[in-house]
């Protein structure tokens, strides 16, 4: 029955995600995990059983239990949210078997399921030693020759339950920093929220993402904490469901408030933008048929838009599956920029030395590269192979592609003909720290690029959740613009103006502001991870203690 509930409880967060937006499930998912973690830690340990042979096995029996009640809610959670990794399949049409595409997406996605399952299991067995650690400390101060059993004090400790609340909002916060900074990074907490609850994503101005996951795992922390005494100190229990709902609404008024009250700029510049949905599937884009289609649908899309008097032209990702210069000098695209002089961003491949880079170009009213942005967050497996001393082999023999795209730098700036932008290519969204950087650089809009084409309507659906959080934690407005859908303009506040429809050749005129102001969070970043890693200091020296003591008794 734990299990199935745990289980249920990160089926309950994967649905929260987009498509589904259920983002209210969120604010209960962690609780049947959190509940079992801490309730069954304390019940069997005390200070005087440290040391006996038959409560060691004992606890080896509870570590056994938590770390798979651990697995199965990050399992459910990640594998569910991430499922549309599997929509690669079949790849057949670049020349892998069937078979070898349907072991390279099955290891795609338990690869990244188990990815996200390893941060799960640090919080959790971290949460169960500061327990534990609590228990013991708690049971040298009160308990002297008789041994009972600890649960009953700690359970009836507010001090002691809101320290526990407050260390596993830390951790699961610093896990989900040092996550970001990996190569695999997408399924926040923080994103949950996404799309739909812009009152409560306004607060990521103040110190990123962070500062939502930190309030869900809070209000989760505070619900469970209180089931564990309900039998035991009502006045408690109710005193902990009224700070849950409290802080629930506070956060949501105050989000609401910064919605309704958004920084205004002066300086505020209109933008005429246009934007091209070419809609080649991927089964065609690197053919002659695809290419020859994509040159026709963004010269069109281009003449359309420039007939338009629009300031500036965008296009998808790899729009134009060729060589930069191989564009300019020999393509109608080129052409047609020449004669009606509208700049362009346009997606392409450019030259670098040992291989190419996935890039964004500033194409100006005389033909010329103004600017260029090299993709700096490649995919895993898709762009780039990791480790590939030992999967390098395994990849090459399954797949007949060969790989060689170059990592673009960290610090880049992107000028175009309208201003400073801040960009962002395809898998470049789940990271908050790359735009908040451009921002802070002076990047006065958002362009965000991809394909998108590979995956079934879940993937594009959260992609642009991603892109909400990043327009409202940097106060920008933005074009984003894809292959096949989900393409869209978003304001400051995360509101989708428009929003392309999926698998559609679209072509669309807009309007977006270029704004300088900086949000919290753009002038000094995740402060608050500061914040918490400096609370969880202590706590986590005297886990390290304890871990000694153990593995000397052990």
């Amino acid at each position: 029955m734990r299990i199935l509930l745990v289980g249920f409880g990160g089926l309950l967060m994967g649905l929260s995600t987009a498509p589904f937006s259920n983002f209210y499930f969120a604010w209960i998912a962690l609780v049947p995990l959190w509940v079992f973690l801490v309730s069954e830690t304390t019940k069997h340990i005390t200070h005087k059983k440290f040391k006996n042979k038959k409560n060691k096995l004992k606890l080896r029996r509870k570590i056994n239990e938590k770390t798979l009640i651990a697995i199965v809610w990050g399992f459910s959670y990640h594998g569910f949210s991430l499922f549309w990794v599997t929509s690669l399949h079949p790849m057949t049409w670049i020349g892998i078997s069937w078979i070898s595409s349907f072991i390279i997406t099955t290891f795609c996605w338990l690869f990244v399921t188990c990815w996200g399952i390893v941060l799960v299991l640090i919080w959790s067995f971290l949460m169960c030693c500061f327990t534990v650690n609590q228990t013991k400390e708690i049971n040298y101060k009160k308990i002297t020759s008789k041994c009972i059993e600890s649960n009953t004090f700690l359970a009836s400790s507010l001090f002691q339950s809101l320290k526990r609340i407050i260390f596993g909002i830390a951790i699961w916060c610093i896990l989900e920093m040092i996550w970001s900074q990996s190569p695999l990074w997408w399924t926040s907490l923080s994103y949950t929220q996404s799309p739909s609850n812009l009152a409560i994503l306004q607060l990521t101005k103040l110190s990123g993402y962070s500062t939502v996951t930190a309030l869900i795992v809070a209000i989760n922390g505070l619900i469970s904490e209180s089931i564990l005494i309900i039998n035991k100190n009502r006045k408690q229990f109710f005193l902990l469901n009224f700070l849950s709902i409290i802080t629930i609404l506070f956060s949501h008024l105050y989000g609401l408030f910064l919605y309704n009250h958004r920084a205004l700029d002066s300086n505020d510049k209109k933008i005429k933008i246009g934007m091209i949905q070419g809609n080649i599937p991927n089964t065609i884009k690197l053919s002659p048929e695809g290419k020859v289609r994509a040159l026709k649908n963004y010269s069109y899309g281009y003449e359309v838009l420039a007939k338009q008097k629009v300031d500036l032209i965008i296009t998808p990702e790899v729009a134009l599956p060729f060589n930069i210069q191989y564009v300019l000098d020999n393509s109608a695209l080129s052409q047609k920029i020449m004669k009606y002089k509208v700049p362009i961003i346009l997606g392409a491949l450019g030259d670098q030395k040992n291989g190419y880079t996935n890039s964004l170009f500033t194409i100006t009213d005389t033909g010329k590269i103004l600017s260029r942005f090299d993709k700096v967050k490649l995919v895993p497996l898709g762009e780039y192979i990791p480790l590939e001393n030992i999967f390098g082999k395994l990849i090459n023999y399954l797949s007949p592609l060969e790989n060689h795209l170059i990592t673009g730098k960290n610090k880049q700036v992107f000028d175009t003909s309208v201003s400073q932008a801040i960009v962002g290519i395809c898998y470049e969204s789940a990271f908050s720290e790359h735009f908040r950087y451009q921002a802070s650089l002076g990047g006065e809009y958002i362009v965000t690029a991809s394909n998108n084409a590979h995956f079934t309507r879940i993937m594009p659906s959260q992609h642009h959740s991603q892109d909400v959080i990043r327009a409202i934690e940097t106060d920008r407005w933005m074009a984003k613009v894809t292959n096949t859908g989900y393409s869209a303009i978003i304001n400051p506040n995360g509101d989708t103006l428009w929003i392309s429809k999926m698998n559609m050749y679209e072509i669309h005129k807009g309007i977006i502001y270029a704004r300088n102001t900086q949000t919290l969070y753009v002038r000094m970043g995740n402060w608050l991870i500061i914040i918490l890693s400096c609370m969880a200091t202590m706590p986590l020296l005297k886990i390290f203690l304890l871990l000694i003591e153990y593995t000397i008794d052990f």
